[in-house]
């Protein structure tokens, strides 16, 4: 029984089956407890507070006192490890945002980047946010890349970062008005002015908060901007838009093959299926091949014109030069028989046999294909606007450039060369070319005389400085504006002296 009353002693009522210490015992840890905690409080108030002083010093014993002193640990590292610079960015522009800008871009991949060069203008000059434009992917080429699988999408950002706002992507907000429909989307006028821009888009935003372009390509001006406006685009142009690391690194591989040989010249060779069946063109084609591209400018519905005079359209200098026809203007230029040929374009329409003639006259033609290991271009195969980049890289670096037909490329490469010093760029007269040509394969003109005769056609078409050609109310008629930058050239004497 005495065993029994000790042990119902240490039993509180209602807690049935749970041990309880005795009450002075309990007293005891609940007054240690209650100081532990207090002392706990206390030592974080304490810290807290001194950090907040510390923090408060400022400059002069902050870094010191919270970074620490360097030991010999941090010394040795300081010695062999360098310390990467942080990158000075431009200070953010600050100003009263009027809206949000998305574009789609439409065409090739330097079709599109006149285009992002001209929407960035356009939204410095409109204070509105740009979003990190999309790419065309509809186009003939069905490239799914997007922006930021070709450009260095942070560059891009962070450079312009003085000029205007971009975004990967709208605003959670904005974005949920986007997706109910709440927003505009139009194509603008073609070669408008910068007034355009202001008096009719403008209010557009303003009032949907949020427009849409939905084709960007030769919606700004050539000519009559402001000379801001202008610097601007060959600053996007020429300092932002960079291509991705990889591409980068890939074109200055191949760059570095080609001058282990000497000096070499990039042709862009416009003799794709595209381009023939686009414009027309079926010189040298037999009779089923021209059968084969009439179908192929039938099938799609923008290539408006369908009826074409391949024969008219040649004479008028409106078709890319054939390989036979390149091969001797190169020879009548006297460019040397071992100068490597690297060139810059898709699969030539008629393969082996239509290179025949040129691969004959110079022997040193290659391709990126031909260059690289199949590894190296497996990443980018089905993706023309990337394969294009690392052409327009090689194009950018070579010893000269000849373009066989100005379409965009051709024009903005031309712009770029000539931004870099005038680097020779063979600006061929195609009308006078395919004359003289017929000519002397009707032997109705020697070669002596064909020859001194394409040379003194182009020796003032090497891409020296000159005049942007300005033609009032013509503008897809006068020069362009990424083929001639005049604005942006490093002297201007030069051009004072055209």
């Amino acid at each position: 029984m005495g065993c029994k009353a000790a042990a119902a002693m240490g039993l509180k009522a209602g807690g049935a089956g749970k041990l309880r210490l005795p009450s002075v015992v309990a007293a005891v840890a609940r007054s240690r407890m209650m100081k532990l905690w207090v002392l706990r409080a206390t030592t974080t108030v304490l810290l807290w507070t001194c950090l907040v002083q510390l923090t408060a010093v400022g400059e002069t014993w902050g870094p010191r006192v919270l970074m620490g002193w360097p030991s010999c640990r941090t010394a040795r590292l300081a010695m062999t490890e360098p310390v990467a610079e942080k990158a000075v960015l431009p200070p953010r522009r600050i100003y009263r945002n009027n809206g949000y800008l998305m574009v789609s871009c439409n065409g090739g991949l330097n079709q599109m980047r006149a285009a992002i060069c001209d929407m960035v203008a356009i939204a410095r000059y409109l204070n509105v946010t740009l979003i990190v434009p999309e790419l065309d992917k509809t186009s003939f080429w069905n490239d799914p890349s997007e922006f930021q699988d070709i450009f260095d999408v942070e560059h891009f950002i962070t450079s312009l970062r003085g000029e205007v706002r971009i975004l990967r992507e709208l605003p959670p907000r904005m974005k949920q008005r986007v997706e109910v429909g709440m927003f505009h989307s139009m194509p603008p006028i073609s070669w408008s002015d910068i007034s355009y821009y202001h008096n009719q888009i403008l209010p557009l935003i303003q009032k949907h908060k949020v427009l849409h372009l939905n084709r960007t390509d030769a919606r700004l001006a050539n000519n009559g901007l402001p000379l801001d406006i202008q610097k601007l685009r060959c600053r996007v142009n020429y300092g932002s838009l960079k291509f991705t690391p990889q591409i980068e690194e890939l074109g200055r591989r191949v760059i570095r093959i080609l001058r282990k040989n000497g000096p070499f010249l990039v042709l862009h060779l416009r003799y794709e299926m595209d381009m023939l069946a686009f414009s027309g063109c079926t010189e040298g084609c037999t009779r089923e091949e021209a059968d084969e591209l009439t179908r192929m400018r039938y099938a799609y519905p923008w290539w408006k014109e369908k009826v074409i005079d391949s024969y008219v359209k040649r004479k008028d200098g409106f078709c890319p030069l054939t390989p036979e026809e390149i091969a001797l203007v190169l020879r009548a230029l006297e460019v040397d028989r071992s100068m490597q040929i690297y060139i810059a374009a898709g699969e030539i329409y008629g393969g082996k046999r239509r290179m025949a003639s040129l691969t004959s006259a110079y022997p040193n033609v290659v391709r990126k294909e031909t260059l690289l290991e199949p590894s190296d271009l497996r990443f980018f195969q089905n993706h023309s606007s990337q394969m294009a980049a690392l052409d327009y890289l090689v194009s950018l670096e070579s010893d000269i450039f000849v373009p066989t037909y100005d379409g965009n490329m051709a024009k903005v490469v031309e712009g770029h060369r000539r931004f870099m010093g005038f680097k020779k760029t063979i600006l061929l007269d195609r009308k006078i070319i395919v004359d003289l040509v017929d000519r002397y394969k009707s032997g109705s003109l020697p070669w002596d005389e064909f020859s001194k005769l394409i040379r003194s056609v182009h020796a003032n078409r090497m891409g020296s400085a000159s005049r942007r050609t300005v033609i009032p109310d013509k503008p897809k008629e006068e020069d362009y504006f990424y083929a001639n930058p005049q604005e942006c050239l490093r002297d201007p004497d030069l051009l004072r002296a055209s």
